[in-house]
Protein backbone atom coordinates (compact mmCIF):
# COMPACT_ATOMS: atom_id res chain seq x y z
CA UNK A 1 0.00 0.00 0.00
CA UNK A 2 1.26 3.68 -0.90
CA UNK A 3 2.60 5.46 2.25
CA UNK A 4 0.20 7.68 2.66
CA UNK A 5 0.49 8.90 6.44
CA UNK A 6 2.23 11.83 6.38
CA UNK A 7 0.31 13.38 3.99
CA UNK A 8 -2.92 12.53 5.28
CA UNK A 9 -1.17 14.01 9.25
CA UNK A 10 0.80 17.04 7.29
CA UNK A 11 -1.74 17.93 4.90
CA UNK A 12 -1.38 21.89 5.12
CA UNK A 13 2.49 21.33 5.39
CA UNK A 14 2.45 19.48 2.40
CA UNK A 15 0.39 21.86 0.43
CA UNK A 16 2.25 25.25 1.90
CA UNK A 17 5.51 23.60 0.41
CA UNK A 18 4.54 24.98 -3.00
CA UNK A 19 4.11 28.92 -1.20
CA UNK A 20 7.42 28.62 0.68
CA UNK A 21 9.07 27.10 -3.23
CA UNK A 22 7.34 29.05 -5.77
CA UNK A 23 10.27 29.73 -8.55
CA UNK A 24 10.68 25.97 -8.03
CA UNK A 25 7.07 25.52 -8.67
CA UNK A 26 6.09 27.91 -10.85
CA UNK A 27 9.49 26.63 -13.09
CA UNK A 28 7.78 22.98 -12.87
CA UNK A 29 4.12 24.44 -14.15
CA UNK A 30 5.76 26.37 -17.11
CA UNK A 31 7.48 23.12 -18.44
CA UNK A 32 4.21 21.44 -17.59
CA UNK A 33 1.70 23.53 -19.49
CA UNK A 34 4.40 22.93 -22.85
CA UNK A 35 2.71 19.41 -23.12
CA UNK A 36 -1.02 19.45 -21.41
CA UNK A 37 -2.82 18.66 -24.44
CA UNK A 38 -5.58 21.63 -24.59
CA UNK A 39 -9.27 21.21 -24.72
CA UNK A 40 -8.84 17.02 -23.57
CA UNK A 41 -10.04 14.87 -21.02
CA UNK A 42 -6.99 14.13 -18.78
CA UNK A 43 -6.62 13.04 -15.44
CA UNK A 44 -4.26 13.33 -12.41
CA UNK A 45 -3.23 10.44 -11.11
CA UNK A 46 -1.91 11.48 -7.62
CA UNK A 47 -3.57 14.81 -7.98
CA UNK A 48 -2.82 15.69 -4.19
CA UNK A 49 -4.14 19.13 -3.05
CA UNK A 50 -4.75 20.07 -6.58
CA UNK A 51 -1.18 22.07 -6.99
CA UNK A 52 -1.03 20.99 -10.82
CA UNK A 53 -4.56 20.03 -11.82
CA UNK A 54 -5.49 23.60 -10.74
CA UNK A 55 -3.67 25.94 -12.23
CA UNK A 56 -3.96 22.88 -15.93
CA UNK A 57 -7.21 23.01 -16.33
CA UNK A 58 -7.43 19.01 -15.34
CA UNK A 59 -11.02 18.36 -14.04
CA UNK A 60 -10.77 15.14 -12.28
CA UNK A 61 -8.03 13.20 -10.10
CA UNK A 62 -7.52 10.16 -7.96
CA UNK A 63 -5.51 9.92 -4.55
CA UNK A 64 -5.40 7.54 -1.92
CA UNK A 65 -4.80 10.29 0.40
CA UNK A 66 -8.73 11.72 2.01
CA UNK A 67 -7.10 14.64 3.68
CA UNK A 68 -5.30 15.60 0.79
CA UNK A 69 -8.35 15.31 -1.73
CA UNK A 70 -10.40 17.36 0.46
CA UNK A 71 -8.70 20.44 -0.55
CA UNK A 72 -8.46 19.43 -4.14
CA UNK A 73 -12.17 19.14 -4.18
CA UNK A 74 -12.01 22.40 -2.39
CA UNK A 75 -10.75 24.04 -5.25
CA UNK A 76 -13.29 22.83 -7.97
CA UNK A 77 -11.45 19.44 -8.57
CA UNK A 78 -13.35 16.16 -9.09
CA UNK A 79 -12.09 13.83 -6.78
CA UNK A 80 -11.97 9.96 -6.59
CA UNK A 81 -10.08 8.30 -3.74
CA UNK A 82 -7.89 5.29 -5.20
CA UNK A 83 -4.63 3.90 -6.21
CA UNK A 84 -2.43 3.87 -9.89
CA UNK A 85 -2.39 0.66 -9.17
CA UNK A 86 -6.42 -0.05 -10.03
CA UNK A 87 -7.40 3.05 -11.83
CA UNK A 88 -11.64 2.67 -11.43
CA UNK A 89 -12.25 4.03 -15.14
CA UNK A 90 -13.40 2.13 -17.93
CA UNK A 91 -11.15 1.52 -20.89
CA UNK A 92 -10.26 4.20 -23.51
CA UNK A 93 -11.54 6.96 -21.44
CA UNK A 94 -8.83 9.32 -21.34
CA UNK A 95 -6.93 11.19 -23.75
CA UNK A 96 -4.37 11.84 -21.64
CA UNK A 97 -2.49 11.03 -18.44
CA UNK A 98 -0.83 13.18 -15.64
CA UNK A 99 1.62 11.77 -12.94
CA UNK A 100 4.00 14.86 -11.17
CA UNK A 101 6.26 13.88 -8.70
CA UNK A 102 4.25 10.59 -8.32
CA UNK A 103 5.37 7.33 -9.31
CA UNK A 104 8.57 7.55 -6.69
CA UNK A 105 5.84 6.77 -3.78
CA UNK A 106 3.97 4.17 -5.86
CA UNK A 107 4.22 0.38 -4.39
CA UNK A 108 4.53 -0.74 -8.76
CA UNK A 109 4.83 1.27 -11.15
CA UNK A 110 4.52 -1.17 -14.21
CA UNK A 111 0.88 -1.80 -13.25
CA UNK A 112 0.24 1.94 -12.91
CA UNK A 113 1.40 1.85 -16.07
CA UNK A 114 -0.78 -0.42 -17.61
CA UNK A 115 -3.54 0.37 -16.03
CA UNK A 116 -2.83 4.34 -17.57
CA UNK A 117 -2.34 2.77 -20.78
CA UNK A 118 -5.90 0.84 -20.51
CA UNK A 119 -7.66 3.73 -19.88
CA UNK A 120 -6.35 6.20 -22.46
CA UNK A 121 -8.08 6.35 -25.34
CA UNK A 122 -5.96 5.43 -28.81
CA UNK A 123 -3.11 7.14 -29.08
CA UNK A 124 -3.77 8.54 -26.05
CA UNK A 125 -0.97 10.48 -23.85
CA UNK A 126 1.09 9.63 -20.98
CA UNK A 127 3.05 12.40 -19.23
CA UNK A 128 5.01 12.02 -15.84
CA UNK A 129 6.86 14.69 -14.42
CA UNK A 130 9.81 13.45 -12.34
CA UNK A 131 12.44 13.92 -10.18
CA UNK A 132 15.55 12.56 -11.72
CA UNK A 133 17.71 10.00 -9.70
CA UNK A 134 21.04 10.98 -11.80
CA UNK A 135 20.41 14.80 -11.80
CA UNK A 136 21.95 17.35 -8.73
CA UNK A 137 18.33 17.73 -7.45
CA UNK A 138 18.05 13.92 -7.68
CA UNK A 139 21.27 13.64 -5.84
CA UNK A 140 20.36 15.86 -3.01
CA UNK A 141 16.74 14.92 -2.47
CA UNK A 142 18.33 11.20 -2.38
CA UNK A 143 20.64 12.28 1.04
CA UNK A 144 18.02 14.44 2.85
CA UNK A 145 15.08 11.82 2.24
CA UNK A 146 15.37 10.02 5.52
CA UNK A 147 14.87 13.52 7.67
CA UNK A 148 12.21 14.51 5.34
CA UNK A 149 8.71 13.29 6.90
CA UNK A 150 7.56 13.19 3.06
CA UNK A 151 10.42 11.70 0.74
CA UNK A 152 11.50 9.26 3.70
CA UNK A 153 9.98 6.24 1.74
CA UNK A 154 10.59 7.38 -1.96
CA UNK A 155 11.79 5.83 -4.33
CA UNK A 156 13.55 7.71 -6.75
CA UNK A 157 14.44 6.63 -10.51
CA UNK A 158 16.19 8.06 -13.59
CA UNK A 159 14.59 9.40 -16.58
CA UNK A 160 16.27 6.33 -18.32
CA UNK A 161 15.01 3.59 -15.67
CA UNK A 162 10.99 5.11 -16.81
CA UNK A 163 11.29 5.34 -20.10
CA UNK A 164 12.29 1.50 -20.09
CA UNK A 165 9.35 0.63 -18.04
CA UNK A 166 7.31 3.05 -20.10
CA UNK A 167 7.98 0.94 -23.36
CA UNK A 168 7.18 -2.33 -21.44
CA UNK A 169 3.80 -0.99 -20.64
CA UNK A 170 3.07 -0.21 -24.73
CA UNK A 171 4.37 3.17 -24.72
CA UNK A 172 5.88 4.77 -27.78
CA UNK A 173 7.08 8.20 -29.28
CA UNK A 174 9.13 9.66 -26.27
CA UNK A 175 9.06 13.59 -26.13
CA UNK A 176 11.19 14.93 -22.84
CA UNK A 177 11.48 18.22 -21.09
CA UNK A 178 14.07 19.77 -18.48
CA UNK A 179 14.19 22.54 -15.85
CA UNK A 180 15.15 22.93 -12.31
CA UNK A 181 18.52 22.90 -14.45
CA UNK A 182 19.78 26.34 -12.39
CA UNK A 183 17.60 25.51 -8.73
CA UNK A 184 19.77 27.98 -6.46
CA UNK A 185 19.28 31.07 -8.92
CA UNK A 186 15.50 31.30 -7.30
CA UNK A 187 14.13 32.47 -10.65
CA UNK A 188 11.49 30.80 -12.98
CA UNK A 189 13.28 29.20 -15.59
CA UNK A 190 12.02 28.94 -19.36
CA UNK A 191 12.06 24.57 -20.01
CA UNK A 192 14.29 23.37 -22.61
CA UNK A 193 14.12 19.86 -24.78
CA UNK A 194 15.62 17.08 -23.50
CA UNK A 195 17.18 15.38 -20.02
CA UNK A 196 20.63 15.31 -18.47
CA UNK A 197 20.77 18.98 -17.41
CA UNK A 198 17.24 19.64 -15.27
CA UNK A 199 16.05 17.90 -11.73
CA UNK A 200 12.71 18.11 -12.52
CA UNK A 201 11.96 16.56 -16.23
CA UNK A 202 9.39 15.51 -18.05
CA UNK A 203 8.41 12.51 -19.95
CA UNK A 204 5.76 12.28 -22.55
CA UNK A 205 4.68 9.43 -25.00
CA UNK A 206 1.57 7.99 -26.56
CA UNK A 207 -0.32 4.81 -25.91
CA UNK A 208 0.74 1.92 -29.16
Amino acid sequence: MPKIEPFEKHTIEYDSWFDKNKEIYQSELVALKKVIPANMKGLEVGVGTGRFAVPLGIKLGIDPSQAMLSIAAAKGIKTVKGYAENLPFEDNSFDFILFVTTICFLDDISKAFKEANRVLKENGEIIIGLIDKDSYLGNRYEKIKNKNKFYKDAKFYSVNEIAVLLRESNFNNFRYYQTLINIDEKAIEIPQKGYGKGGFVIIKANKK
